[in-house]
């Protein structure tokens, strides 16, 4: 029998353009009551793709309307967040959002952000009624899950764009081109990933600066443009 883990991944992979749906697999793998996935950050509008109820979309949008709170950390920091008992014992400091939620029915809220390669995407808001732990596989799941997560957020808000902007023909020639190919393989070789997130790496950093995928490529291969990692975090970075 599959554990909880291998299902939950492979319902998730199955919901690629029903994103509105991609909370139900989180509910069935992990202990929590509500689940919400939204955007934010550097290049993404502040969105709530997917919510499980009513209070996951208020968790978002008390966030999004504060500027603050455990998704913003966690995207920040590009780590999860674990607040257990957040409305009595904090672990950490946010004005606002701390008195907004005290009315609110949340006991906990854990936080995993959603990034792919240099690409802070959004983040993934997890709680429960009451207080409550998640334990060390309840993290590797989720943080496994929010990986795929990542990727699906990502190919959407790219493919809503160009489907509106450009066409989907003009997509698919973008990435039928050698260039492409190539600086796909250089930026895999930079960050470790596959070459599928490799290529979607090279898409969204394109689609951040509303440049074509062929320009970036060409950047890449001239060594005018980097995704290596330095000691501190991962940053696209042109030389």
């Amino acid at each position: 029998m599959r554990d909880q883990f291998a299902v939950a991944e492979e319902a998730l992979s199955a919901l690629a353009g029903s994103e509105s749906r991609l909370f139900e697999p989180f509910l069935g793998a992990l202990p929590v009551d509500g689940v919400s996935i939204s955007t934010f950050g550097d290049f993404l509008p502040a969105e709530t793709v997917s919510a499980s109820d009513a209070q996951s979309l208020r968790l978002d949008e008390l966030q999004f309307d504060l500027g603050e709170g455990p998704c913003w950390d966690a995207l920040e920091t590009g780590m999860p967040v674990f607040e257990p008992n957040i409305r009595e014992r904090p672990n950490r400091v946010w004005p606002a959002f701390s008195e907004a939620i005290i009315a609110e029915e949340l006991g906990a809220v854990f936080a995993f952000p959603l990034v792919l390669g240099p690409l802070r995407i959004g983040a993934i808001d997890l709680y429960t009624s009451r207080p409550s732990q998640l334990n060390d596989l309840h993290i590797r799941n989720a943080s496994g899950l929010a990986t795929i997560v990542s990727r699906l957020v990502l190919a959407r808000a790219i493919r809503l764009s160009h489907s509106e902007i450009e066409g989907e023909t003009d997509l698919r020639r973008q990435f039928s081109r050698r260039e492409v190919h190539q600086a796909t393989g250089m930026v895999l070789a930079q960050l470790g990933i596959s070459a599928v997130d490799a290529r979607l790496v090279i898409q969204g950093h394109a689609f951040a600066l509303g440049r074509s995928v062929q320009e970036i490529a060409e950047e890449i291969i001239g060594r005018r443009l980097t995704f290596a990692v330095n000691e501190n975090q991962i940053e696209g970075s042109h030389d």
